[in-house]
């Protein structure tokens, strides 16, 4: 026998399996990672009561102004995060959601994932200093240059660490201070040749820089887009490619000159 149901009746019989598929997806944990914006750390000052670089072996100079790293603070890779935590994350400006697997290394374990993490933050010392040395024309080893930052992992503080050598040594090249007294916040790995790279998490950054005090935002170009989506009021985007050419706007930005923007 032929059964004919009425439109509203076969709607709602179809929909039951899809009522039960976000049921149980409700409940389900899902594989993201929810951030937010971070800590900022002053490269030029101190980090838990010592200094972020100490430098021997060379004469550094008094700075003023304030050279800021940014991180994002995101949950555990073990977090369980569920459907109610994307929707949430969604709506809000100051939380991301994102695949676990571009924060975290797959198939490691919580403590093989810090290891990774902390292994990433040397190693980007460690070709910060010879990226700095490089841009200064010194041989390495000519100076003693030791980086400290307690609890923080992952390679996105190259560039700052870089600057922050840069300005101790040399300041702007010309008597002055590569801030020009400002607070300037930023991100982005390097390499030894000065290359500055995308580090993702750019749009919770900005507003980590902007609450602790920054007015100036160095962000890798290619993360332009994701920066002013989310800009801050009152943040000036700056692109950046190098470190020649963070130095270049850093000076343009105090003398008045022409300063790129995104």
């Amino acid at each position: 026998m032929a059964i004919r149901l009425s439109r509203p009746r076969t709607l709602a019989i179809c929909a039951l399996p899809v009522l039960a598929l976000f049921g149980t997806a409700a409940f389900a944990p899902l594989p993201f990672t929810v951030a937010q914006p971070g800590s900022t750390a002053d490269v030029l000052g101190d980090d838990k009561g010592k200094p972020v670089i100490t430098i021997k072996g060379a004469p550094t100079r008094t700075t003023d102004g304030k050279l800021m790293m940014t991180t994002i603070l995101a949950t555990s890779p073990t977090a369980d995060i569920g459907i109610g935590d994307v929707v949430d994350s969604w709506f809000r400006a100051d939380r991301a959601v994102m695949p676990r697997d571009s924060v975290y290394p797959t198939g490691d374990s919580e403590k093989e994932i810090e290891q990774h993490n902390l292994q990433d933050m040397k190693e980007s010392q460690n070709v910060a200093v010879d990226a700095a040395l490089n841009y200064l024309d010194r041989k390495p080893g000519s100076v003693d240059i030791s980086l400290n930052l307690a609890d923080v992992g992952g390679p996105s503080a190259g560039l700052f660490f870089s600057l922050g050598i840069i300005d101790k040594l040399a300041g702007d090249g010309s008597g002055g201070d590569l801030t020009g007294g400002r607070t300037v916040a930023g991100t982005g790995t390097i390499e030894a040749d000065g290359t500055v790279g995308a580090v993702g998490g750019v749009s919770l950054k900005t507003q980590a820089a902007r609450r602790d005090g920054a007015t100036v935002f160095l962000v890798p170009k290619a993360e332009c887009k994701q920066a002013k989506a989310e800009r801050p009021d009152g943040l000036r985007l700056i692109p950046i490619t190098t470190l020649k050419g963070a130095v270049s706007s850093l000076r343009a930005l105090d003398q008045g000159g022409k300063v790129p923007s995104c």
